[in-house]
């Protein structure tokens, strides 16, 4: 018995030193706070969008538990920052500080930061700072910097356009809800223009999208994340940041020249249309990193020239039936965030029941390369019409012997250990999500271009030599 009551009065004892420890609350100014990181920097952003959220962790390793008598904003609500102090918000509607918050020895407090920021009347992005002060009862004043450059952007909702209309705009715009292009009606996007579109937006052509870029102003569609998801790694370089261009059935003639179109869903497609009228002609363009198809054409007339079409979750060309042709284009299908990948280059003239008459489906001058031995894929139902062919081209499919259809072409190998295409490009970082897709010096598509039926000028605005290359860029030597 007189063990028992030693023992639970060494318990109680124990209890009572630990909890005197852990109230043991430092008034040292030598006992300080430690951070995860030396600032917080959210990047550009535009101006009166609220941003994602990054945060940080305060540790307490000083030994002693830390009282804070505030933490606090420096400039209050001047500048637009949130933050969440363990639960606690300075913001506009809670105030600016929280106070006598504590952090006992070897614990941590993890604090979020967001921001809405006021215009800046600029036409560039220019710098937004403010403080985080974490004031110690020691009276020692510990700073987290927050910065973040701030852009000006115009903000559209549900742009119906029912009449002709020409858009042309330095100012970045984005895009909620979408565009859509009525019947009857053209919209015309100048040289210069960057449209950021929203998750939930992309461009319905029922009538005709005219797209006026050039090599030296290229028009650019892409999504409105110009924040990163890690350090380093860009919202811009991730696929599905919108839903891309849609042509439906009563939409003719359209055109887009000079192009950037990238990080989209689907990123070009055509439903089925009357195969006497264009339906699209897509010159000089990128189209790049699309979490669905890069270019979908089904039983429509496309004219595909100079242009870049890369990085698909589905194929990034889907030709069903009507009329297709490519010329000095660059088909390259090295989707890296899912290894169920599409191919680089379907064509067929059936789906499913239902047959679309392949009249043609030409490659001229053109690379179509990927990951796989054979990216590749063409079927054909003997009951429909189905034409093909492919000349002066480098092709990654197991060779094939039909004159009828196939001549000049450079058959890639599929056991070369340097690895499956990549390395006839210029830049290829699958870590960082970075690709150009210029040609690299050895490359085996330069000087392989048919001269009679080669374009004067590459995808970049470069002059073809004599000796033209395949793809949509010609290979320039650089100077060492």
């Amino acid at each position: 018995m007189m063990k028992t009551k030693w023992i639970f009065m060494l318990m109680i004892g124990m209890l009572a030193m630990a909890c005197t420890d852990d109230d043991d609350f430092s008034m040292s100014p030598s006992h300080t706070l430690t951070f995860s990181t030396d600032e917080v920097h959210l990047g550009t952003v535009f101006s009166a969008v609220p941003t994602a959220t990054q945060s940080f962790w305060v540790y307490n390793r000083s030994g002693y538990s830390l009282r804070c008598r505030n933490i606090q904003l420096q400039n209050g609500n001047q500048t637009g920052f949130r933050v969440n102090v363990d639960g606690s918000y300075l913001s506009p509607t809670s105030g600016f500080q929280v106070s006598d918050v504590e952090i006992r020895k070897g614990d941590s407090i993890r604090v979020f930061v967001e921001l809405t920021s006021p215009l800046n009347h600029q036409t560039e992005p220019i710098p937004l700072t403010d403080n985080l002060l974490f004031n110690l009862e020691s009276g020692v004043q510990q700073i987290m910097p927050l910065g973040a450059d701030t852009w000006d952007a115009a903000q559209v909702t549900d742009w119906v356009v029912s009449e002709n209309t020409f858009f042309e705009s330095t100012q970045p715009t984005i895009i909620y809800g979408g565009i859509t292009v009525a019947e009857g009606a053209t919209l015309t996007i100048g040289a210069g223009t960057t449209l950021y579109f929203h998750p939930d937006a992309g461009i319905n052509v029922y009538g005709r999208l005219v797209v006026q870029g050039t090599a030296e102003q290229p028009v650019v569609l892409r999504g409105d994340r110009i924040d990163n998801m890690f350090d380093y790694l860009p919202y811009d370089n991730v696929s599905g940041q919108w839903k891309g261009i849609h042509f439906y059935e009563t939409s003719y003639d359209n055109s887009i020249d000079h192009a950037d179109i990238h990080s989209t869903c689907d990123a070009v497609v055509c439903d089925a249309s009357d195969v006497s009228k264009l339906k699209l002609r897509l010159y000089n363009t990128i189209v790049h990193n699309c979490q669905g198809y890069g270019l979908r054409s089904v039983h429509s007339v496309v004219d595909v020239q100079n242009s870049q079409i890369t990085n698909t979750l589905a194929d990034c060309v889907s030709i069903l039936g009507g009329v297709a042709y490519f010329l000095h284009c660059t088909i390259a299908q090295f989707y890296p965030f899912d290894g169920d990948r599409g191919v680089a280059l379907r064509f067929t003239n059936y789906e499913g029941d239902n047959k679309y008459p392949l009249y043609a489906m030409d490659c001229v001058n053109t690379i179509v390369t990927g990951y796989a031995d054979d990216v590749i894929m063409g079927d054909a139902d003997e009951e429909a019409t189905y034409q093909f062919s492919f000349h002066h081209c480098l092709l990654r499919t197991p060779p094939i012997e039909d004159s009828d259809h196939v001549h000049d072409i450079i058959w890639e190998p599929t056991d070369d250990e340097d690895g499956y295409g990549w390395h006839m490009f210029k830049v290829f970082d699958t870590d960082n999500l970075v690709y150009d897709f210029h040609l690299a010096e050895g490359a085996a598509a330069i000087g392989k271009a048919d001269p009679a039926e080669s374009l004067p000028l590459d995808l970049s605005g470069t002059p073809r030599d004599a000796e033209p290359d395949l793809g949509c860029y010609e290979y320039v030597k650089t100077e060492e």
